[in-house]
């Protein structure tokens, strides 16, 4: 046996999309249902473990042994699942090298992550049972009655197992072509690893947190029901005939149509209640709900990132917890405010910060905090969270005495964030000499943008520094092809530019940075000659390929970008563009559109990602918990200092000679913004 292709059916009294894979398995009633297995693609077969059906022991032995290699459609599913099932020990789990995940496969090549949209994509011979979330929801509560195993509905249930298996076969075959390379799964695996480890939570500042909230939302709620006298204030609907009544009418309550409202003129009760609304609106409370939910016994959570989320870049995406959008803590006395939060002291807290909401939002980064160690896991400071708590006293109970703690103190974090890393790529990958030279000097970009811009010295605090912001908007809006429609998305009148000083902004940017212009084209051109001719052409050291219906750009790491179905098309401006299939901002599968400085984007992101995954593979097992778009948080054990992080993370990759990369980091007692 070399390979062995599974699926399970299992049943918990945990909500699996709340709770995450490791809370659901965790729980005291879990069980596996039915276990669905091929070997090496040959015919299916059923293992009904609910009716008492053993498993052979020629595949038990495979479910753990390192020669066999384990496929599985979301393998994070059965590989956690599996764990608990053979007994393995709380928060210990079969090593990730021996699986391989089908959805990563096609999510490689750019095909969706869901099994039922690639089997239509694909075309597959045998798709999903319409009837199976029907039948999910019947067989898979703790609380289900199972029927007898001739019943009708559960044959069924066992064929919806059954085509599972036989679509990851087929998928497997169809993409067979184009493997993932093996350094692609090495990083998946590290992925996993980080996955298994998770990170402690301060679970008194998250049950505080929530509490506080609810109080501060309940008092609001009541303020705008007495202003406006509507039965529901948080009502969208309601809330917006209440202004329409009072002479205002919008079209959205969203977040920047109110501040844009806040600045016109407006009566004082108009005013308070839209500034009330913009209290209640905010939903970083959300995160602290999502938190208490997926935590483990042991005080972690786990499984908080996707591997390949982003498919056109293979970028990480978050799970139940949104960390790409974590609020930034700009507060001075972020220690003191944590103390009165954790110590449930509201009163003050109140008193000292009347905008509570904002405090919280401030907070949600410092819930991650550094675990003690407790044999080969790590365990969050005391406290759990109740089943279904009922009074306020319920929300955080005392560590047993007689744990197994292993120290009285926790560690620290250790955070280190790569600098400028998409300016400095773009900058490496176009030749932008003048940039590549600010960053080798260690000169401030957005000073040394806005100096070539204008052809006068700018310093930060210094001569000319009225310059920087044009410098820092253009860079941040402007390097993959953006006008004046992303100089505004960016804010850039929010920060005082006048609209008429967009376009010069723009025509000056691109003339200090004609490397980057003609890196956009080139890139778009070598692409659609790909497309257009179906060969392969080559432009700044990438490859363009074109192959039965996938247009890939070969990165200078190896890995290839991947656009399914790509062909000539025409844009929305009646000029020849590249087409192909992927989710678009309808999270529908759609054909979408591309060009050269999105190509480049593409690309620029990509080479971000690969150099993070390049960092977190020579970091080994410094016990790296999380990371945040380009930032690295480890617990620190003693190996590793601050210094020694950045220079890991500063440490060139081979296959781009000559990148200048820096980081920047800290020790810290729980995770805040560096």
């Amino acid at each position: 046996m070399k390979d062995l292709f599974i699926d399970l059916e299992t049943s918990s009294s945990a909500d699996l999309t709340k709770v995450g894979v490791y809370k659901y398995a965790e729980a005291r009633d879990f069980r596996i249902l039915l276990l669905a297995y091929s070997v090496d693609g040959g015919p299916v077969e059923i293992a009904d473990i609910a009716h008492y059906e053993l498993i052979p022991l020629e595949i038990l032995r495979a479910l753990t042994d390192r020669k066999v290699t384990k496929w599985a459609y979301n393998c994070n599913f059965e590989r956690v699942c599996l764990s608990k099932f053979l007994g393995y020990p709380a928060n210990t789990f079969i090593e990730p090298e021996q699986f391989k995940c089908v959805m990563t496969w096609g999510a490689y090549l750019g095909l969706p992550m869901s099994l039922e949209k690639v089997s239509e994509v694909m075309h597959l011979r045998q798709g999903k049972l319409d009837t199976g979330k029907n039948l999910i929801r019947k067989f898979c509560k703790s609380s289900s009655f199972l029927p007898m195993q001739d019943d009708p509905e559960w044959q069924m249930f066992c064929e919806y197992c059954r085509r599972d298996v036989e679509a990851e076969i087929e998928i497997c075959e169809k993409l067979s072509p184009w493997p993932v390379p093996d350094f692609v799964w090495r990083e998946f695996w590290d992925s996993e690893r980080i996955n298994d480890r998770g990170i402690a939570v301060d679970r008194q500042l998250v049950c505080n947190a929530i509490r506080l909230n609810e109080a501060v939302t309940q008092e609001l709620t009541e303020a705008l029901e007495k202003l406006t006298g509507l039965d529901n204030p948080n009502s969208v609907s309601q809330l917006k005939w209440w202004l329409q009544e009072q002479g205002l009418t919008v079209d959205s309550l969203g977040k920047k149509e109110v501040e844009k409202l806040l600045k016109g003129e407006l009566s004082d009760v108009v005013r308070q209640v839209l500034l009330l609304r913009q209290r209640l609106s905010k939903s970083s409370v959300k995160k602290y709900q999502a938190m208490q939910a997926s935590v483990n016994a042991d005080g972690r959570v786990r499984g908080l990132f996707q591997f390949y989320g982003a498919n056109r870049t293979g970028r990480f995406a978050s799970k139940r917890i949104q960390l790409q959008n974590l609020p930034k803590n700009h507060m001075d006395d972020l220690d003191n405010v944590r103390r009165l939060l954790t110590a449930g002291d509201f009163k003050t807290l109140a008193a000292r910060y009347p905008d509570v909401q904002d405090v919280l939002s401030q907070l949600v980064r410092t819930a991650f905090i550094p675990g003690i160690r407790h044999g080969n896991a790590s365990s969050a400071r005391k406290g759990t969270f109740p089943t279904a708590p009922t009074a306020p006293s319920e929300l955080y109970e005392e560590e047993d005495e007689n744990s197994d703690r292993i120290g009285n103190s926790p560690s620290k974090f250790l955070v280190a964030d790569e600098s400028a890393i998409e300016a400095r790529i773009l900058s490496y990958l176009s030749g932008e000499r003048w940039r590549i030279r600010a960053f080798a000097e260690g000169q401030d970009i957005y000073c040394a943008s806005a100096s070539q811009m204008f052809h006068v010295p700018v310093e930060k605090n210094g001569q000319n520094a009225h310059l920087r912001t044009k410098g820092k908007i253009a860079e941040l809006a402007l390097g993959y092809g953006g006008s004046v429609g992303a100089l505004e998305k960016m804010g850039a009148l929010e920060m005082g530019l006048e609209e008429s000083e967009l376009q010069p902004i723009v025509d000056a940017w691109r003339a200090a940075n004609p490397r980057i212009v003609k890196f956009w084209y080139d890139i778009g051109d070598a692409a659609m000659n790909a497309v257009i001719y179906r060969a392969t052409t080559q432009s700044h050291g990438f490859r363009f390929i074109w192959e039965k219906g996938f247009l890939f750009i070969e990165l200078l790491s190896g890995r290839r970008l991947a656009y399914y179905g790509a062909r000539l098309g025409t844009n929305r401006f009646g000029s020849d563009c590249i087409t192909y299939y992927g989710i678009g901002p309808s999270k529908k599968w759609e054909r979408l559109e591309t060009y050269g400085p999105k190509l480049v984007e593409n690309i620029v992101q990509a080479t971000a990602r690969d150099v993070l995954c390049y960092a977190i593979g020579n970091l080994g097992d410094r016990l790296v918990v999380m990371h945040v778009h380009d930032e690295i948080i480890c617990e620190a054990d003693g190996s590793l200092s601050p210094e020694e992080l950045c220079e890991i993370m500063g440490k060139t990759p081979p296959w781009a000679e000559g990148l200048l990369l820096k980081a920047e980091g800290d020790e810290m007692d729980y995770y805040r913004k560096t």
